[in-house]
C-alpha cells in the first residue's frame, strides 16, 4: 500500500475562519513576533502571551473543521497508510476525525512545562491561568513553538516524509522553516501535489509538483476522491 503524507499549514484552517499570521490582514498586522511569539516575550511579559493564546484558543474552539479537514480524515480512514504532518496548532484535523497527526509547532489545546519542551498537559476549556505549574514544578506556558526555538518533532517529520510515495501539500506558503524543507526529504520518486489557489514560490520543486490551483475546501476533496478511487481499484 502506498504511503501518503499530508503536510498542512495555516491556509487550510483559514477557511474555517481562523486568522493566519502571514496574510495581509493576519495576526502579525496587530502584533509583532517579538511581542507574543518568542521566549524573550514570555520572560518579559508572560501575562500578555497567556492572554493572547487564550484568545486564540477561544477562536479555535468556535471554529469547525471544513471540507478539506474532513476529506483528509476520510483519506486516512480509506487508506490507513496516511500520515498528517501539520504546522497548525489547532485541533481541527483531530475534530474532523484524523487520528495520526504530528504537530510541528505545538498544540493550542495543551500547555507545556517551561523546562521540558515535550512535557505537555491537556487544558480543559480555553483559559490558561498564569502561575499554574506543571507536575515537574515549572510554570506552565502555552504549548507553542516560539520563533527561535527548536522544532521538537522535526526529525520525526523528516523520517515520515522520507517514506512518502505521495505527498499532499496544502495551506502552507512553504516559507516557514525548517518545516518548509520537508519536501527535500521526500524521495525523488514521490508524487507531490500542491493545493493552493495562488502562485506560491515552488523553487527547485516546480518541475515535480502537480499544482492544483484551487482553495483547500475545493481541491482537497477532489484529490482525495481521485486517490481513493485510484489506489483502492
Amino acid at each position: 500500500m502506498k504511503k501518503i503524507v499530508v503536510f498542512t499549514g495555516a491556509g487550510i484552517s483559514a477557511e474555517s475562519g481562523l486568522s493566519t499570521f502571514r496574510d495581509s490582514d493576519g495576526l502579525w498586522e496587530k502584533y509583532s513576533v517579538e511581542e507574543i511569539c518568542t521566549h524573550e516575550a514570555w520572560e518579559r511579559n508572560p501575562q500578555l502571551l497567556v492572554d493572547f493564546y487564550n484568545a486564540r484558543r477561544r477562536d479555535t474552539m468556535k471554529a469547525q473543521p471544513n471540507a478539506a479537514h474532513l476529506a483528509i480524515a476520510k483519506l486516512q480512514k480509506d487508506l490507513p497508510n496516511t500520515q498528517v504532518i501539520t504546522q497548525n496548532v489547532d485541533d481541527l484535523h483531530e475534530r474532523a476525525g484524523s487520528t495520526n497527526v504530528l504537530h510541528l509547532h505545538g498544540e493550542i489545546t495543551k500547555l507545556r512545562s517551561s523546562i521540558n519542551e515535550t512535557a505537555t498537559v491537556p487544558l480543559e476549556g480555553w483559559e490558561q491561568h498564569y502561575g499554574d505549574r506543571h507536575p515537574d514544578g515549572s510554570l506552565l506556558r502555552p504549548y507553542i513553538v516560539f520563533f527561535g526555538e527548536g522544532v521538537p518533532y522535526f526529525t520525526e517529520a523528516c523520517k515520515i516524509a522520507a517514506t512518502a510515495d505521495i505527498m499532499i501539500v496544502v495551506g502552507t506558503s512553504l516559507n516557514v522553516y525548517p518545516a518548509a524543507s520537508l519536501l527535500q526529504y521526500a524521495p525523488d520518486s514521490a508524487e507531490i501535489y500542491l493545493i493552493d489557489p495562488g502562485q506560491p514560490t515552488m523553487g527547485v520543486y516546480a518541475s515535480k509538483i502537480h499544482h492544483i490551483q484551487k482553495r483547500a475546501t475545493e481541491g482537497v476533496p477532489e484529490l482525495v476522491e481521485n486517490l481513493i478511487r485510484e489506489l483502492k481499484a
